[in-house]
């Protein structure tokens, strides 16, 4: 399939991008309009683009279906002040209420069961029930459009972070299993960032991988190995020498291993992937490399 944005209506374009660019952060935006009034609202347009000034950019865009603005909108040009606020799976539903398209002056506060507090540096309130709360100065307003779903990007520089201590771990570090961070993806489905859904990929900028043209093609045509796989092995520094994947194929824990291999010639390969996919998975990936490699 190939869509040209031009060609159809923005709302069904709409729908295969949000369903394609997934899963997205929500932030909740507190506001407040020119005569005091708070405003809270989700968008899933947002993420974090810096760290030093720290900033974060969500999105009011313009309503597809008449074109109008939003009151989080309204307010910040107004004001320039926002705070954001992360939105935890034991929230989700609220966050959800909060979303509808109340009138000017309704307080979502009080229509979605939240509790305001005090800033400390901007006027928009913080929510408490947030596990996260930014309070932001916004920098700039950016229009990239003036018809129904053009983006308003709202870059705001954070001037002050607020981390309900329940979500640390004992580094005091923000526990992904604790926080329990929710995301949009397309329609009305969303996901949950805990649990098994959370995994962890080592980061190569601390080394340089010998990458998967350094992959024997025996290796990286396997049909058993997927794109995953060989990349764990493509990650690693340098490929096992000779003398250790000799040492290691001779061990004792291997031995009957490789005589049933030398049995059964027909499969030996495809067992020898087998096995390797299975410590690949456990996290031993040298001894992945000497396995296929003896």
């Amino acid at each position: 399939m190939i869509i040209d944005p031009s060609q159809i209506k923005t709302s069904d374009f709409h729908s295969y991008m949000l369903s394609a660019v997934a899963p997205r952060p929500i932030a909740f935006a507190s506001t407040i309009d020119e005569n005091g009034n708070p405003n809270l609202s989700p968008f899933s347009f947002y993420n974090a683009f810096g760290s030093k000034p720290p900033i974060l950019i969500f999105s009011p865009a313009r309503r597809v279906r008449d074109n109008t603005t939003k009151h989080t909108l309204e307010n910040v040009i107004k004001t320039k002040e926002v705070v954001i606020g992360a939105v935890s799976y034991n929230i989700v539903q609220q966050a959800s209420l909060s979303s509808c398209e109340y009138a000017e002056g309704v307080n979502e506060f009080i229509k979605a069961g939240f509790t305001p507090l005090k800033a400390e540096r901007v006027k928009p309130f913080l929510i408490k029930e947030s596990p996260v709360n930014f309070e932001c100065k916004v920098r700039h307003v950016i229009e990239t459009g003036d018809q129904g779903g053009a983006a308003n990007l709202i870059i705001c520089e954070i001037l002050l972070m607020h981390i309900d201590d329940s979500v640390l771990n004992e580094e005091q570090k923000i526990d992904p299993h604790k926080i329990d961070l929710v995301a949009r993806m397309g329609f009305d489905y969303y996901c949950r960032a805990s649990g098994n859904a959370v995994f962890t990929v080592p980061k190569p900028n601390r080394k340089l991988g010998v990458g998967f043209d350094a992959l024997p093609d025996f290796i990286r045509t396997s049909e058993v190995l997927t794109g995953n796989d060989l990349a764990m092995l493509a990650n690693e520094e340098q490929i096992p020498e000779a003398d250790a994947v000799k040492t290691y194929n001779n061990s004792a824990e291997l031995s009957k291993f490789n005589a049933a291999l030398t049995s059964d010639k027909q499969h030996a390969m495809l067992a020898r992937h087998l096995a390797a996919r299975e410590l690949i998975h456990a996290g031993k990936i040298k001894e992945a490399w000497m396995l296929l490699l003896g």
